[in-house]
């Protein structure tokens, strides 16, 4: 009985052992093997089972694939003197967990360096450029649908020489070699947005509502001398059509004169004495009433049908 508990508590020790010792080795990880802070060996990359020395050795594992570094957005001045807020991010790794160990540790104290290198590299790039270089990335055409925006586009139309992808460039090229020393290799580094301060928010506001209303003003202008155009086109086409009209009018009253003309001489051409006579009483009833005073000598031949006729 004293042996078979025997083998059974060596059997126990034996498999604590054999647990102690054994370590898994994922292939999104890699592992360094450490005695009392030491590191012994190289690094652990390929995916396995592997054995250690147990309760002396430790196994310390760290990430393989691609870590997040996303930094706090912070106000930067450009070389034209505009303060703006800049938030960027960062893609890293670790490719020497050994000096990882060794200098950083973990992903808190590694975060912690990437602000120390990436902040000031961003804050530096930032403040060597102008606006419009940290804004665009090339000098094409701007893509405005809007009817007189001409102003802005010429406005906006500076020559990029820079441009915002050789300035995030910039940025990874000055931070990388920094971050080589602590076993992390800086994969990429992009600008995640780019806004105005507060005070600069509300002037840009205010330019661009200015503008709005100047391109609105010159619709309403331009509106109302077309407008005009068709306002007085529109009287030209009356008075055209108005004279056009009059002109017809004035013709054919005066054929219908000619033709009442023709009729009445024809007709009173038939008594010339009898047309005179009705002619006179005409102008008798239209030159004397009732309030007329006329003095007239009575040879006059005025009153000659008055005198008695003949």
């Amino acid at each position: 009985m004293k042996s078979k508990g025997f083998i059974i508590i060596i059997a126990v020790i034996a498999c604590l052992l054999v647990f102690t010792s054994a370590y898994v080795v994922d292939e999104t990880e890699q592992v360094v093997i450490t005695q009392f802070g030491k590191v012994m060996g190289g690094t652990k990359h390929a995916p396995g089972l592997y054995f250690k020395v147990p309760f002396i050795q430790q196994a310390t594992y760290f990430p393989k694939n691609l870590l997040h570094w996303d930094g706090d957005p912070g106000q930067i001045p450009t070389l034209d003197k505009t303060y703006i807020w800049v938030d960027t991010f960062a893609r890293w790794k670790i490719v020497d967990p050994v000096k990882y160990f060794q200098t950083v540790g973990n992903l808190i104290s590694a975060q912690g360096r990437l602000d120390d290198i990436i902040g000031p590299a961003v804050r530096n790039f930032i403040s060597s450029y102008k606006l419009i270089e940290t804004v665009r990335t090339t000098n094409r055409e701007l893509d405005t649908f809007e009817i007189g925006l001409e102003d802005v586009k010429k406005r906006s139309a500076s020559v990029i020489k820079t441009g915002r992808q050789k300035i995030t460039e910039g940025i990874l090229k000055q931070a990388k070699p920094k971050l080589e020393k602590f076993g992390i290799e800086l994969v990429d580094v992009k600008i995640k947005r780019i806004n105005y301060v507060e005070q600069v928010r509300r002037t840009v506001y205010s330019r661009m509502i200015a503008e709005r209303n100047q391109i609105a003003e010159k619709f309403r202008s331009e509106g109302q001398g077309e407008a005009r155009k068709i306002l007085g086109e529109k009287e030209r086409d009356l008075k055209l059509i108005t004279s056009q009209a009059y002109k017809v009018a004035q013709e054919i009253k005066g054929k219908a004169d000619a033709e009442s003309t023709k009729i009445y001489a024809k007709a009173y051409g038939l008594d010339p004495e009898f047309y005179s006579f009705i002619k006179t009483l005409d102008v008798y009833g239209q030159a004397l009433d009732k309030n007329s005073s006329i003095v007239l000598s009575t040879d006059s031949e005025f009153f000659k049908y008055l005198k008695g006729y003949k």
